[in-house]
């Protein structure tokens, strides 16, 4: 999709700093991170959110978790804890409609987070 800011990300048109990427997966550095730690897992096709991965029903949402997990792991962040968020919607917060995780961590998080 020419207009999705992460469509132009997975192309290569806009440069992000990744930090795992799989065949089906791209995870980079969040622009405005909200903890120490906070990177998104976005699949490479455009699907608008949650409820669109969900409705695909191949597997791509067990991927993106699991990618969410490897990149705990590799950012030092299992042991201690971390958080998997998706924002489904504009009342949610989302603000750009490609569906994405967000992994963050590296301090304490407090509940509910608004």
């Amino acid at each position: 999709m020419p207009e999705c800011l992460f469509c132009s990300i997975v192309a290569g048109d806009i440069p992000a700093e990744r930090v795992l990427d799989s065949d089906r997966t791209v995870a980079f550095r969040d622009m405005n991170p909200q903890a120490p730690v906070h990177v998104l897992v976005i699949p490479r096709v455009h699907l608008a959110d949650l409820a669109a991965v969900a409705a695909a029903d191949d597997g791509l949402l067990d991927e993106m978790a699991t990618q969410a997990h490897r990149i705990a792991v590799q950012e030092g962040l299992a042991e201690g804890g971390y958080r998997v968020v998706f924002n489904t919607g504009g009342d949610a917060g989302q603000t750009v409609f490609h569906a994405h995780a967000h992994v963050l961590g590296g301090r304490a998080l407090t509940w509910p987070p608004g």
